[in-house]
């Protein structure tokens, strides 16, 4: 009897060193990662990543800019508040603090851009803000799901994506430097940017 459970116990071992060898030899091959290309599936693999042949210049190197968002601090902070950086022809789209979801009262603003856009042949950048509160991590996170969620919607009002170019600027770029609530909610923002 003892020499049965020890011959058990044996086959029982081998048995699990050599499915145990298996899996660890199976499971560390190396397997080819490609970026995912814009426009396909969901979620993630709708951001638009960056051609790596392009010859832009940096996000500070505005020179050829046809209407981009830098230099409109010179406007009143009137203009600021209704048109944020956004081109002439869009609206901001503003966002409840530590909130990435369409809010109510800006749908009109988003889908008047989304006419504009069906009307229109030019591509566009939505630039996702937020204000100085939390971590630039986070913050650059979630302005990364403010223009991803613009652009969704964007989209499913029948706006081509692949028109549509997204970018986070997290708390980088501020409209109003003051550290209150009164400022703070210009801050958080898509901007809509003709490229």
């Amino acid at each position: 009897m003892k020499i049965m459970k020890k011959k058990t116990m044996n086959t029982l071992l081998l048995l699990t060193l050599i499915s145990s060898l298996t899996l660890v030899g199976t499971g560390c091959s190396k397997k080819q990662i490609t970026p995912p290309t814009s426009g396909e599936g969901s979620g993630g693999n709708s951001i638009n990543y960056p051609d790596t042949g392009s010859t832009e210049g940096t996000l500070d190197d505005t020179t050829n800019q046809k209407y981009g968002s830098f230099g409109d601090d010179d406007k009143s902070d009137a203009y600021k508040r209704q048109h944020g950086r956004s081109s002439p022809q869009f609206q901001p789209v503003f966002f409840d603090f530590d909130q990435s979801n369409i809010r109510k009262d800006m749908i009109q603003n988003i889908e008047a851009n989304a006419q504009y856009m069906k009307s229109a042949s030019e591509s566009i950048v939505i630039e996702g803000n937020c204000d100085a509160r939390g971590t630039n991590e986070y913050n650059l996170a979630l302005g990364e799901r403010r223009a991803i969620n613009a652009k969704r919607y964007m989209v499913d009002l029948g706006v081509d994506g692949k028109r549509i170019r997204t970018v986070s600027y997290g708390e980088e770029r501020p409209l109003f430097e003051g550290a209150d609530e009164s400022n703070y909610q210009y801050n958080r923002r898509d901007d809509f940017v003709i490229e």
